[in-house]
């Protein structure tokens, strides 16, 4: 005995399609969107790169043609005074540009389109500070620097757009040799409207593609999950024919002679003795014990049988034939109605018989007389199955009590064994059928043999 069941604890089983569901959805989720969240921003840095690249392309393209740097070192002469004002104009004309600024190596103002900038420091500034040293640098946001007052920052419908500073810098013939820098702020509507529809893509792809995946793989899991648990229900069974065909064997090989010494007594009995009904009793009673040894070998014995196109009309009709006069003396009325034509189905003619019979042996079992068995055969809606119903006017099965007909010596007549319903479906499922039940408490049950066609 186990630590749990010495406990008298139940251990709950393993629910993978449930473990994994939420497993997979946390999962799912974090890669979407962290994988979101990195492409949104790298997005957004090459959107606001090539903006920068364009723009400082434009503003060195206009200080070559002016000649802009080599009036740095004389911006107190007014003639070169006026070409840098006139550069800067043009500058500061690009578009959505809130502010422009030009700075001398040492940080200090001498162009703005903010008159009280012009001949300040600013103060410490890393990114003017990157400029200076040759590079070119870009930043974006609200950004929160003393250069900044002043500025009225516009609004969309869509919140604050994009605030963009760029610094370009300047160098007078020697590349490393940076005499000044000039800073733009701008805020570029096609850019930011450009940026929000890029977020809005890979957010929407993302959601998109982890649902997909988490959808596909928990179809996967918990297709896993239904054959898994076919397969544990298998192995079961499996362990069960174990054990019942060693029941079986020793059954067989202990009771048989025993019950064939019994049962000539009782004959004998019969014709001599005084109590006449008493030994046809015993021999009565001594060939049902027979039948469930027949029936528990026949359970554990490999199902065999040629899979060849047969007449499930001609199987019914032989069946009816060998119970309506016996159920006709027990006011039990057994009717057959037949599709015709009926295409032929793949199976074996004897076992197919054998199924029928102990489908109408056991709705007799049910049936207090009067009452009626109707047998009735037709083509399925696909067209490519044969539906055989099986149907009585019994006393019902209950609701609890349907998914646990077909177990292994699951009975509710007092002196059945349990393994005729079991062994119909597994001879059905050998050739690709399968066996269902319908029943309503009080009204009667319906089995329906499902075989598919030969065609």
């Amino acid at each position: 005995m186990n630590a749990a069941a010495a406990s008298g604890t139940t251990v709950r089983p393993f629910n993978l399609t449930r473990w994994f569901a939420v497993t997979s959805l946390v999962c799912v989720g974090a890669i979407s969107l962290a994988a979101a969240q990195l492409i949104s921003a790298l997005f957004t840095d090459r959107l606001l790169r090539r903006d920068a690249e364009v723009t400082m392309e434009f503003v060195q393209s206009v200080i070559a043609a002016d000649g802009f740097a080599g009036h740095f070192s004389g911006a107190a002469d007014p003639a070169r005074r006026a070409v840098l004002e006139d550069s800067f104009k043009r500058i500061a004309q690009i578009p959505d540009v809130l502010r422009a600024n030009v700075f001398l190596a040492d940080g200090t103002v001498i162009l703005s389109t903010d008159p009280r900038l012009a001949g300040r420091s600013l103060g410490r500034n890393d990114e003017l500070d990157g400029a200076l040293t040759g590079r070119l640098v870009f930043n974006s946001g609200v950004v929160r620097k003393q250069e900044h007052v002043g500025i009225e920052l516009p609004f969309s419908g869509k919140g604050r757009a994009y605030f963009v500073e760029i610094y370009v810098p300047i160098q007078n013939g020697d590349p490393r040799r940076v005499v000044g820098v000039v800073e733009l702020y701008k805020t570029p509507d096609a850019l930011s409207e450009a940026i929000h529809d890029a977020h809005r893509i890979v957010w929407a792809s993302a959601t998109l593609g982890g649902a997909l995946l988490f959808a596909a793989l928990f179809w996967i899991a918990r297709r896993a999950d239904s054959i898994m648990r076919d397969q544990q229900r298998r192995l079961l069974e499996s362990e069960t024919l174990a054990l019942v065909g060693e029941m079986a064997s020793a059954v067989a090989h202990a009771v048989r002679n025993p019950l064939s010494a019994i049962r000539s007594s009782a004959e004998m009995a019969a014709e001599v003795g005084p109590s006449p009904e008493q030994a046809e009793d015993i021999v009565r009673e001594v060939d049902r014990v027979e039948g469930w040894i027949r029936e528990l070998l026949g359970y554990t014995r490999p199902i065999s049988g040629k899979r060849i196109p047969i007449d499930a009309n001609a199987a019914i009709q032989k069946s009816v034939q060998e119970f309506q006069a016996e159920l006709g003396k027990r006011d039990v009325q057994l009717t057959a109605e037949l599709a015709r034509p009926l295409p032929p189905v793949r199976g074996d003619s004897a076992l197919l018989g054998q199924v029928i019979n102990s489908l109408i042996a056991n709705a007799a079992d049910a049936i207090s007389a009067p009452g009626r068995i109707a047998l009735r055969s037709r083509i399925a809606p696909d067209a490519r199955h044969v539906e055989i119903d099986v149907a009585d006017t019994g006393v019902g099965i209950p609701p609890s009590e349907l998914d646990s007909v077909f177990k292994p010596f699951f009975t509710t007549k007092p002196r059945g064994l349990g393994l005729g319903l079991p062994l119909a479906k597994r001879v059905l499922e050998r050739y690709g059928g399968s066996l269902r039940v319908a029943s309503t408490p009080g009204v009667g049950t319906t089995f329906t043999i499902r075989l598919a066609t030969d065609g």
